[in-house]
């Protein structure tokens, strides 16, 4: 992943909020990342297991499927990286130690979520 431009990047979101999904889809497709997004838990699972991400995003308070279950079986079959969304600082703590590679609060700038996406992608190529 080393030296790839935000264009390689295929990232995929997971709200279950439709505002959300087009907001953070677009502002990320306005900084130059290839965006898929779902507001199904299954689905996003389904996309990982096809290999259709680099990057998870992922909301931790969806229903009827929940981030966090989405996260545990996610581990289960793949390492793919993940930053889960929360506005609870305490539930990204614990969304860390479930599997997530780091989380975000919501609200956040398009801009903070990109700086947040090229630190996990940089961990990830510095291993």
């Amino acid at each position: 992943m080393k030296g790839e431009s935000n264009q390689a990047l295929r990232v995929l979101v997971v709200d279950d909020e439709p505002a959300i999904l087009r907001f953070v889809g677009a502002g990320l497709e306005i900084l130059g990342y290839k965006v898929t997004i779902t507001s199904d838990g299954e689905e996003a699972l389904a996309l990982a297991r096809a290999g259709r991400a680099d990057i998870m995003l992922l909301d931790i308070f969806m229903s009827p499927v929940t981030g966090f279950d989405v996260l545990m079986q996610l581990r289960e079959f793949s390492d793919l990286p993940v930053i889960a969304f929360t506005a609870r600082s305490d539930v990204g703590d614990f969304a860390i130690k479930a599997g997530a590679n780091a989380y975000i609060g919501k609200p956040f700038k398009p801009e903070s979520l990109a700086e947040k996406i090229q630190e996990v992608m940089a961990k990830r190529a510095a291993v």
